[in-house]
């Protein structure tokens, strides 16, 4: 379904306190009037190899999109490991 999208980064902060991504997700806004409720499974992008995933542990940088389209459109993402991180549910009033 094409339309408008809002799209999620969630940032929080890891074991040394450093503020890193936690997830993204994208959702749809619903064209109907009323309340939706809509839960987004939420996804962080992975290191491809040990010594990266070691390193970004070590200095606090983790993976992050920096362009949000790829949130949203999702081209280019099959190419990217990503890992599942949780839901985030979104409620919309439309009137």
């Amino acid at each position: 379904p094409a339309g408008p999208q809002i799209v999620l980064s969630v940032y929080g902060p890891d074991f040394f306190g450093h503020d890193v991504v936690r997830g993204y997700g994208a959702v749809h806004v619903p064209f109907v009037p009323g309340r939706h409720k809509r839960t987004i499974a939420m996804f962080v992008p992975e290191s491809t190899s040990r010594l990266q995933q070691l390193t970004s542990w070590f200095t606090g940088r983790r993976p992050e999109f920096t362009d949000p389209k790829v949130v949203a459109q999702g081209e280019g993402r099959e190419v990217t490991r990503v890992r599942s991180q949780g839901f985030v549910t979104v409620s919309f009033n439309v009137m």
